[in-house]
């Protein structure tokens, strides 16, 4: 519980912090289209951020989940994987590394079909 809530945390917090640099410190320095790519990578680390700050509450009440447990590393590796690859594609332009964010996505779902699994089994 408690580590999901960390990690939840400092991942909104980070969310913040880039989403305030891509706005004052890459805004006018990159094209627009990589713009928008960064932005994109900010508003999905912090709905996920926010995902994982649920996980960790959902995990306080039902402890022994390993549906909820999976449910959290996936998104972690979910934002890592897009977000993480749309932050160095915007400021690199290397092309092939947007090759790497559908594996974030599908962490993504993934993990938000666990958390679905979850609730219909627990509640």
């Amino acid at each position: 519980m408690k580590t999901f809530i960390v990690i939840g945390a400092i991942s909104a917090l980070l969310s913040v912090a880039f989403g305030a640099f891509g706005a004052h410190g890459l805004d006018g320095k990159i094209e627009q289209k990589y713009l928008d790519i960064w932005k994109t990578g900010v508003t999905y680390q912090m709905f996920h951020a926010t995902g994982l700050l649920i996980i960790g509450i959902l995990l306080g009440k039902y402890p022994s989940s390993s549906l909820l447990t999976w449910s959290g590393w996936l998104m972690l590796i979910g934002i890592i994987l897009f977000s993480g690859s749309l932050y160095i594609l915007s400021v690199t332009k290397i092309g092939i590394l947007g090759a790497i964010t559908p594996f974030g996505g599908v962490s993504f779902i993934v993990a938000w079909a666990l958390i679905a699994i979850a609730a219909a089994k627990l509640f």
